[in-house]
């Protein structure tokens, strides 16, 4: 608490500095510009440039990264000069400042060829020509694609899956899994502000990107070619996403909504029980295993009888079924504030908070499950176990993040990034169906609540000195994902005579009838970075030489426990009691001798604990005006280790050790000012996730497969290829063509294991896959087809793309095609946009469009064809209105086709159901 009243007082002080400042300013009657000048060809920051006041002897020079800020600038229209050895000066005119105002203006220079002539541009043209998000891209070493802050505020985005999904060959899988060029989500990682992000997901390496929120990022990048200085273990993209920057002025920004969605806002809908804290996705212990189970443990060094038994039963909440309950309207708000004012002694402080929440209710309508089986003929399928029933979800988002830089003196630069991020999902699902095999009706109820949370602290460092440039970081981040006490109970329809009325019963035999689980997973990593760049040569025309280091440290813990609760000797009188009052107590009194309890062998413990190091050297080097060769290797050293123990206490320890040079190698040909080809080729890695490598059992209850980890799988090596014409015809368009391809060498696929009982999904090492593909780009303004559509732009991108893998037969699988797709493949991926802008920017209208083609949801198993989840056509629509100087309206339609998700195996669907439309309009104040 006092470090809280000490930041207090601290903040307030700062808005006092920084407001007395402001007065003095506006009393004096001048402002301020800040910003960046930088290479126009290759988008270096360029340091030691001149930045003068047109017209009077006011100015400074760029420190680190470029940037410059002059102070004292006299209020009203003025011009700016900017100067540099080398290159050809540059004024920008038209900079309108008002008294006590800070604008930004960036400014990008030229080389000069022959003689230094100057240009003279418009501040408006220039910062068309600087901040486009697609100078980034046209400047970049490799292959990237970018969406900024700017195209986010013009959809109906909500979050960073959302938004990613935009960018050439990138697919979306359960609204959180990015998968690119049609790989898996193991073959894609994600970084935040330039540092590895854990994941939460116990059986997944990618971060689900629905944790962040739109509100908090500035642009998210996809980076699809490996360079030295990147991570090695990414063959299929890199996404990176960076958080909001502070204002160049003091600013604050107000957002609110709410929405309505179809079949879910004021429809009657299933409700999951609530312990408390759902709203704020933080339970606590409110939902936490039970004290006494988790003193037990696997129930193997006691000797329970059963008082043990019933005393253990009845700690568990008595939380069974769901309510019923009207759907809520989809709400959210945020608020950021930020600036750059002298805070500390006349000492200049960029500075953003920024804090955002959502909420609301969500269905699942005309939802069906089935499994297929063999038909009569060969290659036939038939359905089994067909259920039937809805879901519904109540969702919570918030996060916060706190960006702090200043520069020290011309050379150096420091700044803090923190955020933190929480969601919580509070799900109940009832379905009613019949088992195959003895035809019996069931109705399952099922309730789920799971929370996630992600941390991220992260101090970085820029410094330039002359030819010399350092960067480096250090990070501390955490993922926590909590899933306490999901239940699962099943009823049977029963009939006692032919004339009798059918009920529903407690199915009490076996370990399916009753079931409660408890999952946790948290890891923490340590990253530290850092960078030397030496550069030398002519100006607009250096050479690079890059060196740098890494080292990771990430621990994880995860634990599930999963115990059953089941009867003997009971009547089905009992039987047909609801859940709540079977165990309300009446049958774990001391004397009772009817339920019974156990732990399920599909769930266990394991703790992971891995190191990597790494080091890395590379070039950029000019080969004359127009070629650049970009070159270099990278080593990785990783020790992992995971300590597995099963449900019945067996430890199993897996040890790991990989040693790896990845070499690359690119060659960027500028055939013009606006036309550039891209070819590079480099190696890369993937390494099993830690669940892969635990041979630990886990199950869904009923109807569900086992899983079980491998720890003798292998890293997979890949080697990439990439050719791309790339064509920049005007500021904001883009025509691109690119080739991909990519083999790899023992490829980690999922795959059934050939099991006299139930089904087993193991993983495995596949002999070899490749996957190869074109992927097309196009931006461009409509002004070429009429002056009249100046205001239109349209966008489109798609990437054909196909794999294949060959599978080892001889490791005990069960595998319909040894020659298949890879899993999560899809053949095409196309995306599409029309908009509409106003001259000033103030409104725009936003249509997107979006198509994945068929791809394999799960290998089948022999002889029964592969799991394909089907395509969708998905357009959503968005409304942009400034109806103020500084307010706004928004208005967004998503899925506004509203089809169907739906996968299938053969002729069987295997799982099918709607979301709905969603609506929502909101409110932006920005004064």
């Amino acid at each position: 608490m006092k470090l809280i009243r000490r930041s207090s007082l601290l903040s307030v002080a700062a808005l006092l500095v920084s407001a007395a400042c402001t007065l003095q300013g506006q009393a004096a009657g001048t402002g301020r510009i800040v910003g960046r000048v930088i290479d126009g060809a290759t988008g270096v920051a360029i340091t030691g440039a001149a930045v003068q006041l047109v017209g009077t002897t006011q100015g400074t020079m760029t420190g680190v990264d470029g940037r410059y800020a002059i102070t004292g600038v006299p209020a009203g229209t003025v011009s700016i000069l900017a100067r540099r050895i080398g290159y050809a000066p540059k004024t920008v005119t038209g900079l309108t400042i008002a008294a006590g105002q800070s604008i930004e203006q960036n400014v990008s220079l030229v080389t000069a060829s022959v003689s230094l002539q100057a240009v003279t541009v418009s501040a408006t043209k220039e910062r068309g020509t600087v901040s486009e998000a697609l100078n980034g891209q046209k400047n970049a070493q490799g292959v990237v694609s970018s969406v900024t802050a700017e195209q986010i505020a013009k959809s109906p985005d909500a979050n960073a899956a959302q938004a990613v999904q935009r960018v050439s060959g990138v697919t979306v899988q359960d609204g959180k899994y990015v998968f690119v060029r049609g790989l898996g989500e193991r073959y894609t990682t994600a970084s935040l502000n330039g540092a590895r992000v854990p994941s939460p997901e116990p059986e997944k390496r990618v971060v689900p990107l629905d944790l962040f929120p739109s509100g908090l990022l500035q642009n998210i990048t996809t980076i699809k070619t490996f360079t030295p200085d990147l991570q090695g273990d990414f063959s299929g993209a890199l996404v990176d996403i960076r958080t909001r920057e502070f204002p160049a002025r003091r600013s604050y920004t107000l957002n609110l909504g709410s929405g309505y969605e179809q079949g879910a806002t004021g429809s009657a809908l299933l409700q999951a029980a609530t312990a408390g804290g759902e709203n704020f996705a933080n339970v606590g212990n409110s939902r936490a295993l039970p004290s006494l189970l988790r003193q037990v443990g696997n129930f193997q060094n006691y000797n329970l009888n059963q008082g043990d038994k019933n005393l253990l039963i009845s700690q568990f909440r008595n939380s069974w079924s769901p309510a019923s309950a009207t759907g809520s309207p989809l709400a959210n708000g945020s608020l950021s504030f930020g600036g750059n004012d002298p805070i500390l002694f006349g000492h200049r402080i960029g500075y953003l908070f920024s804090g955002t929440y959502s909420n609301g209710s969500d269905a699942k309508n005309a939802q069906s499950r089935a499994q297929a089986d063999r038909g009569p003929v060969r290659g036939e399928t038939i359905e089994i176990d067909k259920f039937s029933g809805s879901t519904a979800t109540r969702s919570v988002l918030w996060g916060g993040l706190t960006n702090i830089g200043t520069q020290i003196g011309e050379h150096s630069r420091l700044a803090f990034n923190g955020i933190y991020n929480r969601s919580a999902d509070n799900t109940a699902r009832v379905e009613t169906g019949v088992f195959s095999s003895d035809q019996t009706t069931a109705k399952i109820t099922r309730q789920q609540y799971v929370e996630r949370a992600i941390r991220s602290a992260q101090l970085t460092g820029d410094h330039q000195f002359g030819n010399h440039h350092v960067e480096w970081y250090g990070t501390l981040s955490g993922v926590r994902r909590y899933e306490p006490d999901r239940s699962e109970f099943v009823q049977i329809l029963e009939q006692d005579t032919p004339t009798s009325t059918p009920v529903y019963r407690w199915f009490n035999g076996g370990n399916g009838g009753a079931v409660r689980t408890f999952t946790e997973l948290n890891e923490n990593s340590r990253e530290g970075n850092a960078k030397y760049t030496f550069s030398f040569g002519a100006p607009g025309n250096q050479s690079l030489v890059r060196i740098g280091g890494l080292y990771r440290s990430t621990d994880r813990d995860a634990d599930n426990r999963a115990f059953s609760i089941s009867a003997r000797g009971i009547s089905n009188a009992v039987r047909e009691l609801p859940a709540e009052l079977l165990f309300d107590g009446r049958l774990t009194t001391p004397t009772a001798q009817v339920l019974d309890i156990g732990p399920l062998s599909q769930g266990g413990a394991y703790t992971a604990t891995d190191r990597l190091s790494a080091g890395f050297a590379m070039f950029d080097v000019p080969m004359g005006s127009s070629i650049h060769v970009i070159g270099g290797a990278r080593y990785e050293a990783d020790k992992l280790q995971v300590n597995a123990t099963t449900t019945l206490g067996s430890p199993i320890v897996t040890k790991k050790n990989w040693n790896d040079v990845l070499p690359s190698l690119a060659v960027n040909w500028k055939v013009s000012e606006r036309q550039q080809w891209r070819f590079s080729a480099s190696q890369t890695l993937a390494r099993p996730e830690y669940r892969e490598l635990s041979p630990i059992i886990s199950r869904d209850v009923v109807g569900g497969d086992d899983i079980a980890g491998n720890p003798d799988l292998k890293r997979s090596n890949i080697a990439n290829g990439d050719v791309r014409w790339e064509f920049y015809q005007n500021p904001g368009e883009i025509i691109s063509v690119g080739v991909f391809a990519k083999h790899f060498t023992n490829p980690i696929e999922r795959a059934y294991r050939a099991s006299s009982s139930a089904r087993q999904i193991v993983y495995v090492n596949a002999t070899s896959a490749t996957n190869y593909g074109v992927e097309l780009e196009m931006r461009k303004n409509l002004e070429f087809i009429s002056r009249a559509l100046t205001s239109f732009s349209v966008f489109t991108n798609a990437t054909v793309m196909q794999s294949g893998v060959t599978l080892d037969t001889t490791n005990g699988t069960s595998q319909t095609n040894s020659n298949r797709r890879m899993v999560g493949q899809a053949p095409y991926v196309v995306n599409a946009g029309l908009t509409y802008t106003t001259s000033d920017g103030s409104t725009s209208a936003t249509v997107l469009y979006n198509r994945v083609g068929e791809r394999i949801d799960a290998a089948g198993e022999s002889p029964l064809p592969d799991v394909i989840q089907k395509p969708r056509n998905v357009m959503d629509i968005s409304l942009r209105w400034g109806f103020a100087r500084s307010a706004s309206l928004r208005a967004d339609l998503r899925n506004a086709l509203n089809a169907p998700y739906q996968t299938v195996q053969g002729t069987v669907s295997r799982e099918s159901y709607l979301t709905g439309r969603t609506f929502t309009v909101g409110f932006r104040l920005q004064p």
